[in-house]
């Protein structure tokens, strides 16, 4: 009896250690995911604030993702070499400073400062979970747990939608991100002092190669890392999930992440409550269908089936808003759920990128096609504006822009291509049966 419990004691301890370290991470990847798309459900408070046009609202909104977008694969880089531990301490602090500076903006250029701050901050944080789940937990598990990380952190998505038009109403939209940078300093904080970048066991093993038994990887040489990264880039099987998020994610957070509100309460004529209800139920959606796709497709060991019918179904939702005006409230509701569901199944090109590269370059590998969820709301949010912007008759409200339903429309015809390009590049997509399938 000592010897079992001896032996269960460093069990628990082990256990509890980690569920702390992806608790932190969770933290983190909240945070990101609410900055992601906090822009919808205020964008008429933003374009009041900063006299700001479609344009200006577009790039206001986008100026995260340009950052994300860059730092993916330096983000890649620094998880397999310094370690997640640092992306996420820095990160937290960093992205606190962004959303303070946001908050308490005088002036649209001292917002656009913040918001660049802020995509600086948390473009660590997936990829640092990624890694996280990579190391602490078996291979097997890998698109379950990234599913059901995604569907906690999905949280974040969900309150910027109606509780963050409720708080924006009741205390303001600045009060609110000063709350949300004070906490992501914390985060920033205790991440320092609480993260591990790996078990005990693996912090001393040598090899790139799994630890036996273990379904793990342990660190990358610091040294060696521009070859890992040739290696990645270099695979032709890394890229289709690449384009794959580029389309599906790029139209899902350019409509969610800025226009969908304007477009329901302009378009649709919601209120701006009903509007941000709407925008609930959209991610509302995505994190359900997170919660479903990984252990899913880790249940029947395919990848491909559960991408090519997702992101199919995606692309077709855009021309049910395109086809018709004014839908009633059962169909648009039924319609924001159900895209969103099929969404998640972009959540597997980061598994299939892990699949098809080297165990111990899974930080790079995710990345590299992770690059391509921030690349397309990058182009697409400020495009929209731009083409929007031109047929503008000049209508104005409360001090924002209103747009005409033809205006909206051409708008929702570049994220629909957009959707379409993403849905043919699953087609490419490597079928790995849920396992690491490189061979060198």
């Amino acid at each position: 009896m000592p010897t079992e419990v001896s032996l269960a004691a460093p069990a628990r301890s082990a256990s509890r250690l980690r569920s702390g370290v992806m608790l932190l991470a969770l933290a983190s990847y909240l945070m990101s995911m609410f900055h992601r798309v906090a822009p919808a459900a205020i964008a008429g408070d933003l374009a009041s604030a900063f006299d700001a046009s479609a344009a200006s609202l577009g790039v206001l909104a986008a100026t995260y993702f340009y950052v994300y977008t860059l730092l993916q694969v330096p983000v890649g880089v620094l998880a397999d070499t310094l370690g997640p531990r640092r992306l996420l301490t820095l990160g937290g602090l960093v992205a606190g400073a962004g959303s303070l500076l946001f908050g308490l903006a005088p002036g649209f250029a001292w917002a656009l400062a913040g918001r660049t701050l802020v995509g600086l901050g948390v473009s660590v944080a997936f990829i640092a979970m990624l890694k996280l789940i990579a190391v602490w937990y078996e291979e097997n598990r890998f698109a379950t747990l990234v599913g059901a990380m995604m569907f906690l952190g999905n949280v974040g998505t969900m309150t910027a939608g109606t509780p963050l038009a409720w708080a924006a109403q009741g205390m303001g939209w600045r009060a609110v991100f000063v709350v949300i940078g004070v906490l992501s300093l914390l985060i920033g904080v205790l991440s320092w002092f609480l993260v591990q970048d790996r078990p005990a066991a693996l912090r001393h093993t040598p090899s790139d190669r799994p630890a036996a038994g273990s379904g793990r990887v342990a660190a990358i040489d610091r040294g060696a890392w521009l070859d890992g990264l040739r290696v990645v880039l270099r695979n032709r099987a890394t890229w289709p999930g690449f384009f794959v998020n580029v389309g599906i994610a790029g139209s899902f957070f350019a409509f969610a992440g800025l226009w969908a509100m304007p477009y329901f309460m302009q378009v649709h004529g919601m209120t701006r409550v009903v509007a941000s209800h709407h925008l609930t139920v959209y991610f509302g959606g995505f994190a359900l269908g997170c919660l479903v796709v990984g252990p899913l497709s880790d249940r029947i060991g395919r990848r491909r089936p559960l991408m090519i019918g997702g992101a199919t179904l995606h692309a077709l939702g855009w021309w049910v808003w395109l086809a018709n005006g004014a839908l009633p409230p059962a169909a648009t509701y039924a319609l924001c759920l159900a895209m969103g569901v099929v969404t998640a199944s972009l959540t597997l090109s980061w598994a299939c990128a892990k699949e098809v590269n080297p165990p111990a370059l899974s930080g790079m590998a995710t990345s590299v096609v992770n690059v391509g969820v921030f690349l397309g709301p990058s182009v697409l949010q400020p495009l929209v504006g731009w083409v929007m912007d031109r047929g503008w008759q000049g209508a104005m409200a409360g001090g924002a822009r209103l747009y005409s339903a033809a205006d909206f429309r051409s708008g929702l015809l570049l994220m629909a291509g957009c959707a379409a390009l993403g849905a043919v590049c699953t087609l490419f997509v490597r079928e790995t049966g849920g396992r690491n399938v490189w061979r060198g």
